[in-house]
Order: structure tokens, then sequence, then C-alpha cells
């Protein structure tokens, strides 16, 4: 399928769980609040930026054909839960990379990132037209890796000691779905 359409359409996708919608500035101050398990289980060793940066990153992301930020709303409570990426956009190999973060514990282990990853995944296949999503997932990030095989991300390979966190190095592995593998998945 040839890319259809880049990310300059910014969705509304709904699932049972979660309402994935674009990011706004306001948003912000709930990222600049993370905790610092989740900034671990992403390797991001500290918010870089100040909160008033971060309001305006996300009040660019609409202008940006190559990627698409959606917040996370957790449908219960209307909470923000966290955001999801779709990045680096290469519409001439038709692929992107993938990352996504829940704001705390609170978020985990309840389905709210396994239905915000396949609502954005099934978008960038279904309505995209993307062939390839790929990520990558840290080592003591078990959990996220599960789902990521539950959904039909395939490990392709691993980057070894590519992060060192709290004096010790960690491996990353990168894993990615095709257009194929979405299709079993959806079967």
């Amino acid at each position: 399928m040839a890319l259809t359409t880049n990310f300059a359409a910014k969705p509304t996708l709904t699932g049972s769980l979660v309402l994935l919608r674009p990011v706004e500035p306001a948003d912000a101050a709930w990222l600049f609040a993370c905790d610092a398990e989740t900034l671990r289980l992403t390797g991001s060793h500290h918010v870089a930026a100040a909160a008033g940066e971060l309001e305006q990153w996300y009040a660019t992301r609409a202008a940006h054909a190559d990627r698409l930020d959606l917040s996370i709303i957790e449908r219960a409570t209307g909470e923000w839960a966290g955001e999801v990426v779709l990045n680096d956009l290469n519409a001439d190999n038709e692929s992107c990379g993938f990352r996504i973060l829940l704001q705390g514990p609170r978020f985990y282990g309840r389905g709210l990132g396994t239905e915000a990853t396949w609502l954005v995944v099934d978008y960038a296949f279904g309505v995209a037209g993307v062939h390839r999503i790929e990520l990558q997932v840290y080592d003591f990030n078990p959990r996220a890796r599960h789902v990521y095989e539950k959904l039909g991300f395939v490990h392709e390979g691993t980057m070894r000691d590519a992060l060192r966190w709290d004096g010790q190095w960690v491996d990353c592995h990168l894993m990615a779905m095709l257009t194929t593998d979405w299709e079993a998945a959806r079967r």
C-alpha cells in the first residue's frame, strides 16, 4: 500500500478505556509532573525543558506533518494518562517510530497503554498507510515488551549497553511491526 497521507491530520481516536486526542499546551503540566519511575521506564534522565518550554513544544505539534502526538485521556476519569507518539515519518520507506509514556504507576497494568498503542498502530497502518513501525524498549521494562509482543511487534535486535542508568548499563531492544504483522494481529 502506498503511503496515502502523512501525519498532517491529527485525529481523535476512541477506545473503550482511552481517548487519544491531539496534544494541547495545557497537557505540558502533566508531562512535566512525571514521576521518577516513568522517567526510568522511558530512559529519560530528566524532563529536559521547563514547563513553559514544554507548553510551547505541545503548541507546535499540530504543525508537523512528520509526526503525530496524541494525549492519552482515561475515559473513566477524564484524566490525562500520558502520550503516544508516531514520529520520524519516512514517507519514502513508509515507516515511522513509536513511543508511549504513561504518566505514573496509577495508570500502569490497567490496559490503558495496550489500548492506546493498538489504537495508534491501527491508525498508522489502516489510515496513514505506513508499512513499518519501530520502537525501542529498555531491558528493565519487560511489562512494556510483553505488551508490544502481544500486539504483534517483533524483536529485531538488541543494542547492548545503550543506556546508563544509576551507574549500570542497560540493553535496549529494537522491535517493529510490519503491515503483515498488523494484519495477522487483527485476525
